[in-house]
């Protein structure tokens, strides 16, 4: 359906570009909103995302996934606005020698039940916002693996990286979160 929606996006079909615009507007959005920890400028990355694959339909590459290619506009116009911005994680969390458990497994799944759906709910909040305080070269493959569930190769591609320096930012990635979670979990 994406192939297809592409094609006719490139020759000019306005609808078809709507209905891309509608696959992939929330997964923009939550990549976005995960990254910045702002529901504006959140929205402000949808917007410019999609203006910036619509300027530049002709230079997508049909040889790659149309996925892969927004999620890289997204991802990049996020980056960039990270770095204009001071750091807002604290180095003294990598100072930090405790040894916790792996916060992942504590993302609750599909059937949570009432009466855990509180202290999940903590426990959830307690990772997104040690994620937030990652660096942000490690922020965007933690959020891109483990809340947009892409492949360490789909990872590779949007990023514009080889797999091995994906590897290595996601094992440092989830040795900051082991430290920065370990006391709270």
């Amino acid at each position: 359906m994406e192939g297809r929606l592409t094609k006719l996006a490139l020759k000019g079909d306005q609808r078809a570009f709507a209905e891309l615009v509608e696959l992939y507007k929330d997964k923009i959005y939550h990549l976005a909103y995960r990254m910045l920890n702002n529901r504006h400028e959140a929205e402000d990355i949808v917007q410019e995302t999609f203006l910036r694959v619509y300027r530049n339909l002709d230079r997508y590459d049909d040889k790659q996934k149309f996925s892969t290619w927004i999620y890289r506009i997204g991802t990049n116009l996020c980056i960039d606005r990270l770095r204009k911005r001071k750091p807002t994680y604290s180095l003294d969390a990598e100072m930090n020698d405790q040894e916790g458990i792996d916060g992942y497994s504590m993302i609750p799944s599909d059937n949570v039940t009432p009466e855990t759906e509180l202290l999940l709910s903590e426990t959830q909040g307690l990772i997104y916002e040690a994620i937030d305080s990652l660096p942000v070269k490690y922020r965007s493959v933690m959020i891109l693996r483990y809340l947009q569930d892409l492949s360490l190769q789909e990872i590779s591609d949007v990023l514009d990286m080889p797999v091995t320096t994906i590897k290595t930012r996601v094992h440092r990635g989830r040795e900051f979160l082991r430290k920065k979670l370990g006391p709270k979990l």
